[in-house]
Parts: structure tokens; C-alpha cells; sequence
């Protein structure tokens, strides 16, 4: 079996699409694992946070905010750890029993921004 100029083409066509998909796929920086996982159940008042990506991640322009039960939003400082590239961290104090949200906005190196929340509750 013999391939023709157009099928050659084609197929060409075809792997450069699919490079092409699969290096976006991976372009953007994906939560793997955190502290607290989504939906725990912690002890307060006071909660470290961490946020760990599959990539590296521009930490001074990544944020991080805690949304309470009552829907008001706190910036969390996000502590800058060269050590750590692909991790966010950050601390929050004087938690009151309920519902949070954590809604983190990560910068990867590459310059995709990706975005996500992860809730849990202070008992």
C-alpha cells in the first residue's frame, strides 16, 4: 500500500492539529491537590491553605480569596516560596463555624490564567 501526495497531506494535516490541541491541553495550570480538600470539614479558627498545580505558577500574580457563608470576600496573602513554583499558599485567622469558598486565580508561566473554587467548612 502506497500513500499519494494527498492522503500524505492529510495526515500531515491531521498529527499538526492534534500537536497542536494537546499543547493547549496542557498550557493551562491545574489544581492536583489541596489543604483543605474540597468539602472538608476543618477545625478553626485559624486554616493554612495550599494549593498545589501540575505546572509552575507565577505566585505574586496569582491570588487567592476566602468567601464566607455571608458571601463577603477576604483577599488572602499568598506567601511567595521559590522553593515551591507550582504551589500557593496562604493563611487565614479568626474563622467563625461555617460555609467557605476559596476562589483561587493562578497565572501559569506560560501566561494562561486559570481559575477555580474550592469549598470547605470550619466546624
Amino acid at each position: 500500500m502506497t500513500l499519494d501526495r494527498i492522503q500524505i497531506g492529510n495526515l500531515t494535516a491531521g498529527v499538526a492539529i492534534v500537536l497542536v490541541f494537546s499543547c493547549m491541553a496542557f498550557a493551562h495550570a491545574i489544581l492536583v491537590k489541596s489543604s483543605p480538600e474540597a468539602n472538608a470539614i476543618v477545625a478553626g479558627p485559624n486554616v493554612t491553605l495550599a494549593l498545589i498545580f501540575n505546572s509552575r505558577v507565577d505566585q505574586a500574580r496569582s491570588s487567592l480569596v476566602l468567601e464566607a457563608s455571608d458571601h463577603l470576600n477576604s483577599r488572602v496573602a499568598v506567601k511567595i516560596d521559590t522553593s515551591a513554583p507550582q504551589k500557593l499558599t496562604g493563611n487565614v485567622s479568626g474563622l467563625a463555624p461555617g460555609a467557605y469558598k476559596l476562589h483561587w486565580q493562578v497565572l501559569a508561566v506560560d501566561g494562561h490564567i486559570t481559575r477555580g473554587e474550592l469549598p470547605f467548612r470550619v466546624k
